[in-house]
């Protein structure tokens, strides 16, 4: 078995260097208990886990100012938490302004740190620098040990508030010669429920460690003991699920996870890193052979979904390097048009990563980073790196060209066959699909189109659709996987086209949700596995180019019953194999209806598919609004929903077969 990476400690210490001085004290802490959704965003599953997230990046910041090496966090039993690192431990001497420990002072104040204006940090991570005093804030109870110069110190604290001074303890342990250990309980008065979700945590903290190179991340679960029997000791024996993240590769290891099963267009990955002006930058990325590309960006270490200014500096750098270099070496003719932004992403896997002084994040949920030099620096580093690498290694060089040429002659059929669907349409008054039943009402707001499996079941809810708001559009066959295709090749598919056109959206850069015709689009498939499919392939359809659809609320699944049951005048839909069988027991309970195990009277009508049924109990249980039960398709993690989409429906067939191989046992029911 492999040895584990032994991360070694920074001997220096440095202790000097990080003193009380350097906490700076901005403003007290009590309105974190009145009002903590301002602090950690939610009170839900986000905000708790933001609870580790806040304490462990205060150990990532010893980690970056290169001081520590081994983060460990241990999920106890009692739901509690312990964080431990080996950095240079939270100062502990008398701080100038508040006349207190400045651990004290770093726990019950509210920005107060060493971020705010010392030189012991040059960049930070933290949620947007609100400090881990908001988690002593929103504990029960919180206890810190520090180890410093050989001692050992500690603190303990009740909902926020110092119970006694810091006080020294003895010498600090071996194992423990310097460094933070920050133990708390969530409060229960803050967070109605307290259970940790380790899937979330092992993707957060596994993006840290690529984040931060070299530093090792310990997860220990104590939750659940796996319990053995030990021969040599001859007892029960208990172990702890433990997981380890160690990547000396940083950013390029990052790149070789994003991509592990993608057929990939060049074997070298391209990689730099470079501070400029202050700001520190780095990037690594590579070319798929899929249409789709995947692009991830940090600021200090916080995920900017909504990109920013140094996405923004990349892609201005990426587009003119690949531009300059084909023009160099003849890829691009001059009667030629340059290559766009577009032809330079398209199936790019890229990480981009920028630490600075003071990020400044814009944007509803803090995602975009709005520091203007952030671009300058990110341009110039790659403005150099990029026409370097791309000389340095000339077969990567070619296959790149290839692969960025492509993507801009598929633009331009692309963009020929937009403009001949969307002129068609113009050219015809907008016209509509023959095939499409709309309804009479214009007001978005109320009007509904419901996607439906061949003409059979076209055919009943045409005829059972209140047709003043409800408008039907079939759907012959399994519509095109879009995951595997380029743009120019979806809208050759004529049910595709029908759907944009009864959308009214247009696609890629024409997409426009303001035109969108329906504000509940209900995909109503048959309950079995060929209506799954068509489910999944219309959900890809959506997710990759009419994400806002999404985004806004307006898609949504039918869920038609999958048992009519009857019994005597009484007629019962149920929607699960599970209330059938509940409601067949409480049939067996009523006296007189049962007879040799069989219930007199009784029908039960299994429906295979929405064109089984008369229109007038599609209507009843599917369609009418008083009745029917629908699933609102929601993104929650796109990053997540990315990855499935393509593990499902992409190319490679060894990740989605490890991926049934590994849920088949959860699936309840199954159709074949």
């Amino acid at each position: 078995m492999p040895k584990k990476p032994q991360a070694t400690v920074n001997n220096n210490n440095n202790t000097e260097s990080y003193t009380a001085k350097d906490i700076y004290v901005l403003e007290g802490l009590e309105p974190v208990r009145k009002r903590p959704g301002m602090y950690i965003g939610s009170t839900g599953p986000a905000g708790l886990h933001h609870l580790i997230y806040e304490t462990v990046d205060n150990s990532l910041d010893e980690a970056m100012a290169g001081y520590a090496k081994n983060i460990e966090i241990r999920l106890l039993a009692d739901n509690s938490v312990l964080v431990k690192d080996d950095g240079r431990g939270i100062p502990v001497d008398v701080h100038a302004q508040t006349k207190k420990s400045a651990l004290e002072t770093v726990m019950t104040t509210l920005h107060a740190g060493a971020k705010f204006g010392g030189k012991s940090y040059t960049i930070s991570g933290g949620l947007h620098g609100v400090g881990v005093s908001v988690v002593n804030a929103l504990s029960v109870w919180m206890k810190v040990q520090v180890s410093r110069e050989g001692n050992l110190y500690e603190q303990e604290y009740e909902r926020g508030k110092a119970k006694k001074p810091v006080k020294k303890v003895g010498k600090a342990p071996s194992d423990f010669q310097n460094g933070t250990i920050v133990s708390f309980s969530p409060d229960p008065e803050i967070f109605k429920e307290i259970k940790w979700d380790l899937h979330t945590l092992l993707d957060h903290f596994r993006q840290q460690a690529y984040l931060v190179k070299g530093v090792r991340i310990d997860i220990i679960d104590e939750r659940n003991p796996v319990k053995y029997q030990s021969k040599r000791l001859n007892k029960e024996m208990v172990n702890f699920p433990e997981y380890t993240f160690y990547f000396e590769g940083g950013l390029v290891s990052y790149i070789r996870f994003l991509t592990e099963g993608e057929q990939i267009k060049h074997d070298s990955i391209f990689y730099a890193s470079k501070e400029h002006e202050g700001i520190m930058v780095e990037t690594a990325f590579q070319y798929l052979e899929d249409v789709i590309g995947k692009e991830f960006s940090f600021a200090n270490n916080i995920y900017t979904g909504e990109g920013g200014m140094h996405i923004t500096g990349f892609r201005s750098a990426l587009t003119r390097g690949l531009n300059d270099y084909a023009r160099k070496e003849g890829y691009l003719k001059e009667k030629d048009d340059n290559l766009t932004g577009e032809d330079a992403r398209e199936g790019l896997a890229t990480v981009v990563s920028v630490k600075l002084r003071e990020p400044q994040f814009e944007g509803q949920t803090k995602a975009k980073l709005g520091n203007p030099e952030a671009r300058t620096s990110v341009e110039a580093v790659l403005t150099e790196a990029i026409p370097d690498w791309l000389d340095r290694n000339p077969n990567d060089a070619r296959a790149i060209m290839e692969r960025v040429i492509l993507a801009a002659k598929a633009r331009i059929a692309a963009k020929a066959a937009r403009e001949t669907v969307l002129r068609k349409g113009a050219l015809d008054g907008l016209a509509l699909p023959g095939k499409l039943a709309d309804c009479s009402s214009k007001d978005p707001a109320e009007a509904e189109l419901f996607l439906v499996e061949g003409d059979s079941a076209g055919g009943s809810s045409k005829q059972a659709r209140d047709r003043r708001f409800q408008a039907i559009l079939p759907l012959r066959g399994k519509i095109l996987n879009v995951e595997k295709s380029r743009i120019d090749k979806i809208l050759a598919s004529k049910e595709i086209r029908a759907l944009i056109i009864a959308l009214g959206t247009a696609i890629a850069e024409d997409f426009d949700i303001s035109n969108l015709r329906y504000h509940r689009v209900i995909i109503a498939t048959d309950a079995d596995v060929d209506g799954r499919h068509i489910t999944t392939l219309l959900l890809t359809l959506f997710y990759r180019y009419f994400r806002p659809v999404i985004e806004g609320g307006y898609l949504y699944i039918a869920q038609p019953p999958l048992y009519k049951i009857q019994k005597a005048a009484k007629v019962q839909y149920v929607y699960t194999e599970l209330e059938k069988e509940e409601l067949l027991s409480e049939f067996k309970k009523e006296k007189g209806f049962e007879k040799d195990g069989k219930i007199s009277g009784l029908n039960v009508q299994r429906y295979k598919g929405l064109g089984e049924m008369n229109p007038q109990e599609l209507w009843e249980t599917t369609m009418n609004p008083e009745n029917r039960v629908l699933l609102q398709v929601a993104i929650e993690e796109a990053e997540e929903a990315d990855r499935i989409f393509d593990v499902l429906m992409g190319a490679e067939v060894p990740p989605r077969k490890k991926f049934i191989q590994a849920y088949a046992k959860e699936v309840k029911n199954l159709d074949i």
